[in-house]
C-alpha cells in the first residue's frame, strides 16, 4: 500500500471494532456534556485513565458545572488536583472557566475557534470536546492516535516534530468519517491506549493489521520514533519545614512559574543559608534534623531535594499572613493544593515525629 493513499476501509473497521470492543463506561462517558468531556480530557493529558478516574469523579462532584469551577477558590481547585501533577492544566482549566462565565454567559461555546482561543485548549482537546460531545466533524491527535497513525503509514521521524505533526494531522483530518465521528473519536483513542500501545502492541487483535505499514515491514517497535534524547540536567534544593507540635509552616507559590499558586515550604539552595532563612522567618531558635534526599523529576530537569526540619523550641510568636501563610496541621488538614513532594514530605513527617 502506498502510504499517500488512504484505504477507504480504515475508519469502517475502527468503528465495527469499537462496537465490540470500545470502551463505553468510563465516568466521562455517561450524559456527556462539553463541561465534562473538557475536564476528562484535560485531565487525560500526560495520565492514564486508571489514575484519572478518581480525580475526576471527585472533581465533578465538588465542580458539577463550568460556573461551579470559575466561581472556586483557586486552592480548592488545586486541592483536588493535587497528586495529578503538571499543575498548569489546573490553573488554565479554572482560568478558562471564567472565561466563560465572563465572555459567553456560562454557556460552554461549541465552536472550535472559540475553544481554541481559550487557555490550555489546543486544536486536538477542542476537536475532542465537540466530536465526543457535541457530534461535530472534527479530528483529534493526541498521542494515541499519532502512534496508530504513524505506525499504519511507517512515517519517519518523530511526531512531535512540526513537520512530522502536520503530516499526521492530513492524515487525521482524512480519516476522520462526516457521520459517527463521536464514535470514531473514542475509538481511535481506545486503539492506542488498549492495542497499539508503546510497548507489546497487540496485533494480533488490531482490525487495522493487514493494512499497516509498521506491522507489515516488522517495525512496530520502532515507530514512532521517539524523541531525540537530550540530556536532563540535574537541579537541587533544600526545602525548610518549620515545625510546632503537630504543625508545619507552608507558604503559598507565586501564581505562575514552577508549582504556581501551590502551597509548600521555603527553599535555600546552601546549608549556611539556613539558619539566616529561618531567622528571616520568624524562627530564632530551632532545631535541625535532616530526612532523606529524594529526587523528583519534571519534565525537563530533575530536581534533588534534601529536606531539613526545623523544631521549634518555643511557640512560634510570627504573626501569619492567612492568604499566603499557614501553619498547616498534619493530624487535621486543610484543603489546599499542594505539589507531589510537599504531600510526601507531610506524610514522612507524620510517620517520623
Amino acid at each position: 500500500m502506498n502510504k499517500n493513499t488512504i484505504n477507504s476501509d480504515f475508519s469502517l473497521n475502527v468503528l465495527n471494532w469499537f462496537d465490540i470492543y470500545g470502551r463505553k463506561n468510563l465516568p466521562w462517558q455517561s450524559n456527556k456534556t462539553p463541561y465534562s468531556v473538557w475536564v476528562s480530557e484535560i485531565m487525560l493529558q500526560q495520565t492514564q485513565v486508571k489514575t484519572v478516574i478518581p480525580y475526576y469523579q471527585r472533581f465533578m462532584q465538588t465542580f458539577p458545572s463550568v460556573l461551579d469551577l470559575a466561581n472556586a477558590p483557586q486552592d480548592e481547585v488545586l486541592h483536588h488536583w493535587t497528586g495529578l501533577g503538571y499543575y498548569a492544566r489546573a490553573r488554565n482549566l479554572q482560568k478558562a472557566a471564567q472565561v466563560i462565565r465572563d465572555q459567553y454567559q456560562g454557556q460552554f461555546p461549541e465552536q472550535i475557534e472559540q475553544l481554541i482561543a481559550l487557555p490550555g485548549i489546543g486544536r486536538s482537546t477542542a476537536g475532542a470536546i465537540l466530536s465526543l460531545a457535541c457530534n461535530q466533524h472534527h479530528s483529534i491527535l493526541d498521542g494515541n492516535v499519532k502512534r496508530v497513525l504513524a505506525r499504519y503509514f511507517a512515517i519517519e521521524g518523530w511526531p512531535g516534530n512540526k513537520k512530522v505533526e502536520t503530516e499526521l494531522w492530513q492524515y487525521a483530518d482524512q480519516l476522520t468519517p462526516a457521520s459517527r465521528t463521536g464514535d470514531y473519536t473514542q475509538a481511535m483513542m481506545d486503539m492506542g491506549a488498549t492495542l497499539c500501545s508503546r510497548s507489546k502492541p497487540d496485533c494480533d487483535h488490531c482490525p487495522l493489521a493487514q493494512t499497516c505499514l509498521a506491522f507489515v515491514q516488522g517495525r512496530q517497535a520502532e515507530l514512532p520514533h521517539k524523541k531525540p534524547k537530550k540530556d536532563i540536567p540535574v537541579k537541587a534544593t533544600i526545602m525548610l519545614i518549620p515545625m510546632w507540635q503537630q504543625q508545619v509552616f507552608i507558604y503559598k507559590r507565586p501564581p505562575s512559574g514552577l508549582w504556581g499558586g501551590l502551597w509548600g515550604f521555603h527553599e535555600v539552595d546552601e546549608q549556611q543559608q539556613i539558619i539566616s532563612q529561618a531567622e528571616k522567618l520568624g524562627f530564632d531558635d530551632v532545631q535541625q534534623t535532616e530526612l532523606a534526599d529524594f529526587r523528583h523529576t519534571f519534565s525537563h530537569f530533575h530536581l534533588d531535594i534534601t529536606p531539613v526540619v526545623l523544631h521549634l523550641k518555643q511557640a512560634p510568636q510570627t504573626q501569619v499572613m492567612e492568604d499566603t501563610q499557614m501553619w498547616f496541621d498534619l493530624l487535621a488538614p486543610q484543603n489546599v493544593g499542594l505539589a507531589a513532594p510537599t504531600k510526601k514530605l507531610f506524610s514522612t513527617i507524620s510517620k517520623n515525629f
